[in-house]
């Protein structure tokens, strides 16, 4: 039929079309929340008027349009900063667990650093 998008034959396309996640949008937002709340308690440790405050000013202009109100809570905050203890054990333990694999390294103790290569002139 003229005026009319054309479609796929009928069996071409998927039962369903895709669909966003709401979920992990709703959770991109709460830790957006958490930094723009973090980037305004740098504020007066930096000051508006310096170059690096002011940059803080632009990124918070940018940042704020994003994070509707009320979407930082002090039970979504506590949530975060447990995630954030937990990934650290984690990586920390992975981190303990290599250094053990290699050798000449004692335990509690970097290995030392491969010899500098010597740079062209």
């Amino acid at each position: 039929m003229p005026g009319q998008a054309p479609q796929a034959p009928f069996g071409q396309t998927g039962a369903t079309t895709p669909t966003p996640n709401m979920g992990y949008e709703a959770a991109g937002l709460q830790k957006l929340g958490s930094i723009v709340k973090q980037l305004e308690d740098l504020i007066p440790e930096f000051g508006v008027t310096t170059e690096a405050g002011q940059a803080v000013m632009d990124t918070l202009k940018k940042l704020v349009k994003f994070v509707p109100p009320g979407s930082v809570t002090p039970a979504s905050e506590k949530n975060m900063i447990e995630q954030r203890l937990m990934k650290n054990v984690q990586n920390n333990q992975q981190v303990q667990a290599l250094r053990q694999q290699m050798p000449g390294a004692a335990p509690g103790q970097m290995p030392p650093a491969p010899p500098a290569m010597p740079r062209a002139a």
